[in-house]
């Protein structure tokens, strides 16, 4: 079996671990260490029985996940010191948002920046206060200054000098030159206060975030994690209310993102066995290139696919920009590329 798979199949129901032999074993670690699962997995499996090697390496990965938790907060609270005396609208977004929120996706999560949506009018405001408090541009080129202004989501990366912990800064979540355009006013309308006076997305609209994340902006690449996530809040959102599936379908609607997220559903459904209304499991053209995609890995955890791969990369790129300013960008990235390796 694909170990990619096979991960997928242990992360859905954690008993059939005592089923996998050392060459097995192997393999899901090193698939869950590149796809960032292993928090995740060291979770799932915590009462498990395993061989006393995993259990070492599953016991190490728990005490990682919890420190990348311990650190996100602490991130969010130094950001919610900085920015609330501003009074607009803070957003968490991803696996900050997981934890923050109590919500079973950030349960050994992987995180890494910091994501924030605010409101774009509220940009310039967010990026001075952040800049005075000890937060510097990531990327201090001029070019990818005003490609990030221009044509993306979000401010440039800000690092900060001290801590060295990134901040990506949000006004949408998809690139305004992308196909759908979700709507960014009734995200942050729609969004639920926490007790600390940051807010996390409603729940139809995280599932959408996540959804949109994984086919409506990049190659796919790690998106093995992001599609766990979908199958997490699915299930968490589903059992908490019993119109959560009615709601996700209008609110899709709303931003555009019905096909990305329908298709998340099924892709979950099929990887992860998640329980999903009969109506969304009705497979679609392509749905076996995205799985394809998805478990591009050997036993080593090494990229295989490479046509596959190349094929996502392009579409990825495709999706995001209209083709005249994409042939503009990548002609550009390609000189600077050139550039770099002659003064080497």
């Amino acid at each position: 079996m694909n170990p990619a798979r096979l991960l997928a199949r242990v992360l859905a129901k954690p008993e059939r671990a005592i089923e996998l032999n050392a060459a097995a074993w192997n393999a899901i670690i090193c698939v869950a260490r590149a796809e960032n699962l292993i928090g995740t997995l060291a979770l799932r499996l915590d009462h498990a029985a395993v061989p006393p090697v995993v259990a070492e390496v599953l016991r190490d990965a728990r005490q990682d996940a919890t420190e990348q938790r311990r650190t996100a907060l602490w991130e969010a609270e130094m950001m919610r010191h900085v920015l609330s005396p501003l009074g607009v609208p803070l957003v968490l977004l991803k696996g900050t948002a997981f934890v923050a929120g109590g919500l079973s996706a950030g349960q050994g999560r992987h995180i890494g920046d910091l994501d924030l949506l605010v409101r774009r009018g509220d940009l310039s405001v967010v990026e001075r206060a952040l800049l005075g408090a000890g937060w510097d541009w990531a990327k201090p080129d001029a070019y990818d200054d005003d490609y990030y202004r221009r044509w993306m989501h979000e401010l440039p990366p800000l690092l900060h000098r001290d801590r060295d912990r990134m901040i990506d800064v949000h006004h949408t979540i998809l690139p305004p030159t992308a196909r759908p355009t979700p709507d960014a006013d009734a995200l942050i309308a729609g969004a639920v206060p926490l007790a600390n006076g940051l807010s996390i997305l409603a729940p139809a609209d995280m599932v959408i975030h996540a959804a949109l994340h994984l086919f409506g902006d990049g190659d796919l690449a790690g998106g093995l994690r992001n599609l766990w996530d979908i199958d997490r809040l699915l299930r968490e959102f589903a059992e908490e209310d019993s119109d959560f599936w009615l709601k996700l379908h209008a609110r899709a609607a709303e931003h555009q993102a019905a096909p990305f997220v329908a298709r998340a559903v099924r892709l979950s459904a099929r990887l992860f066995d998640t329980p999903v209304p009969a109506a969304w499991q009705r497979e679609r053209v392509g749905d076996y290139l995205y799985e394809r995609r998805l478990l591009s890995r050997d036993v080593w955890a090494r990229e295989i696919r490479p046509a596959t791969r190349l094929a996502f990369y392009v579409r990825s790129h495709w999706i995001r920009m209209p083709p005249l300013l994409l042939a503009r960008h990548l002609l550009i990235k390609a000189r600077r590329r050139v550039g770099s390796a002659q003064l080497r």
